[in-house]
């Protein structure tokens, strides 16, 4: 039961990818894949769609997986046909994510400067492009070159195909052979230390002499001085041998103190500073009668640890995020206390539209729709571990529209919704603060996209209203190149507003990557805009993630500056689809 529990958490912490942990890779400003409005509204349907690999053949036995998107859903598959055809009927309308697996091989890597979503709809036809994996494999022999059998060799994810740093700290564990070696396959595209020995993360029952080990890294060290090998998707990297030091570690313990209500259980994670995103171990206790946790053969080295405790209804307490040091000897007495998690409630408004261009256009369903909450990426939230902000997953309205985005970190967030309907646009967020007894006028709202919504520990807000109005028009056009001229290879699109009264107005700042000259945006509000196109760089990278960002006023006022003098305006109607706008590549000269 302790390693099922573990395992579970392990799962809903570390891996599972929410907008939270996302946000430093993925820009703000989320333009949903939509596609025409489908005629059949039927209350159920399928999500079809085939697997493939990078050059398009089909992968038959691949197993799919589609699960609506939220708390308390559960995820239906099925295997691909000998063409690579699914189909995954019985759908109720909401928003899915579809994803594949097939042994030795991996998902495709996702470009991390398109913003486009990553969930589907019924109706929609999906493909997904696996990739196989690359290899990594070595042997492992003691101090006196003899090969070591049975101990468990990992890889560690330290940077990403990008160069960025891993943030999930993917690992895969495999034991030596009787000749001591071992081969670690389905790796995706990244940089890797690779490490043998050491207790085995989010606990086992298995028993194993090489457990109470300090990790050895290759070639035959520390983290500090581990080797790292970049591996790209298809490619086996040998020779990664491990000279195995065998040291004892060191112990370091403490005890939880979770709130007066809530129960005993409680589990107790332990990262590296050098690598926060990698719980180097786990530990879960259900024990009514202690509180205690210990983890064993902890390496010298710098240490963040936090704690979890489960509460009455589902409730959840996090401790802040203790920073401890280990430097020869063990580290004991460590008290952890944990407070209950923050909460925000509210609802989601449709608001239709009374021009005749927009009748009888279909509405989107709540479940259709996905709301997030997305932490401040300041300096401090960058040195807490990323299981902190791991906790608040999407959530889809109720029948009703209404909401609550649980488990929720002390910090500052931004809201953001999501949806598939081509002809609606995200119009507002707001806050409508809690009337104070006695006042003599009501709250007025506040505008939650110009100002972070700051939430302390326990705090249970309501009171969030996010308007989506009928009425959004589509772009979708190329560049114009002058002769002779080409255009560079990565380029972005920003549509900005041109009227003055809507110039402060965050939701109608788009941005879009150029692919082969053509671009496309979807749920626009109507108005008037201007267009400028601007090549990708680092320092443009970091301008597209802070486009929407609240504190942004003198980033968004600059690119507004530029889009108004390269000249180039287009005028959307309610519900129009624009299928030809031009763009220059340079603007006009005066």
């Amino acid at each position: 039961m302790m390693q099922l529990r573990a395992l579970q958490i392990f799962l809903l912490v570390v891996l599972t990818p929410l907008c939270v942990l996302a946000q430093a890779a993925a820009p703000p400003v989320a333009q949903p894949t939509s596609k025409p409005t489908r005629a059949d509204a039927s209350a159920t349907g399928a999500i079809t769609g085939r697997v493939v690999d990078d050059r398009g053949q089909a992968l038959p036995g691949a197993t799919v997986f589609v699960h609506a998107v939220g708390p308390n859903t559960q995820a239906q598959n099925v295997a691909t046909d000998r063409d690579g055809a699914f189909d995954i009927s019985g759908l109720e309308r909401a928003a899915y994510q579809v994803q594949a697996s097939l042994p030795a091989y991996v998902p495709l890597p996702s470009d991390p400067s398109n913003p486009q979503s990553s969930t589907y709809h019924v109706g929609d036809s999906v493909t997904l492009t696996l990739v196989k994996g690359g290899v990594i494999t070595g042997a492992v022999t003691n101090l006196s070159g003899e090969p070591i059998v049975g101990v468990t060799v990992r890889v560690q994810m330290v940077r990403d195909m990008n160069g960025r740093r891993a943030l999930n700290g993917w690992t895969m564990p495999k034991q030596t052979d009787d000749r001591g070696v071992y081969r670690i396959y389905g790796l995706p595209t990244g940089t890797y230390v690779v490490l043998a020995g050491g207790p085995t993360p989010y606990m086992s029952s298995a028993i194993n002499v090489f457990d109470k080990d300090v990790p050895t890294y290759a070639p035959s060290s520390t983290r500090d001085s581990a080797a790292e090998v970049s591996v790209r998707a298809g490619e086996e990297i040998g020779g990664i041998d491990i000279r195995y030091r065998g040291e004892a570690g060191h112990v370091v313990s403490g005890q939880v103190v979770p709130p007066g209500d809530f129960s005993p259980a409680f589990n107790v994670t332990l990262t590296t500073v050098a690598d926060p995103g990698a719980p180097w171990s786990d530990a879960q206790y259900q024990n009514p009668n202690s509180r205690g946790f210990t983890f064993n053969a902890v390496a010298d080295g710098d240490y963040f640890l936090v704690a979890q405790s489960y509460g009455p209804n589902g409730e959840r307490a996090l401790s802040t995020a203790k920073r401890i040091k280990v430097r020869g000897a063990d580290v004991t007495g460590v008290e952890l206390k944990t407070n209950p998690l923050s909460s925000v409630a509210g609802r989601v408004v449709l608001e239709e539209s009374k021009a005749p261009e927009c009748a009888g256009k279909q509405r989107p369903l709540f479940n259709e729709i996905l709301v997030s909450a997305w932490h401040n990426d300041n300096d401090a939230a960058k040195e807490m571990p990323p299981v902190v902000w791991g906790m608040g997953a999407p959530v889809p309205p109720d029948a009703d529209g209404n909401f609550v985005l649980r488990y929720l970190a002390p910090s500052e967030y931004y809201f953001v919704a999501r949806y598939s309907a081509r002809y609606w646009f995200l119009q507002s967020i707001s806050f409508t603060p809690t009337p104070v007894a006695g006042a003599k006028a009501p709250s007025k709202p506040v505008d939650a996209t110009r100002v972070w919504t700051k939430l302390k520990p326990a705090d249970k807000l309501t009171g969030l209203t996010i308007t989506i109005a009928q009425g959004a028009a589509s772009l979708r056009g190329q560049l114009v190149v002058g002769e002779g001229e080409q255009a560079p290879s990565r380029l972005f699109l920003y549509l900005v507003p041109a009227e003055r009264e809507h110039a402060d107005d965050v939701l109608r700042y788009f941005t879009v990557p150029v692919r082969d000259g053509k671009f496309a945006l979807n749920n626009i509000a109507p108005g008037r805009y201007w267009a400028l196109v601007k090549p990708f760089t680092d320092d443009e990278r970091a301008l597209l993630a802070k486009l929407r960002l609240p504190q942004e006023t003198e980033t968004r006022a600059s690119i507004r500056h530029e889009a108004e003098a390269a000249k180039s305006e287009v005028e959307l109607k309610p519900c129009q689809n624009v299928s030809d706008f031009q763009l220059p590549l340079k603007p006009p000269q005066p």
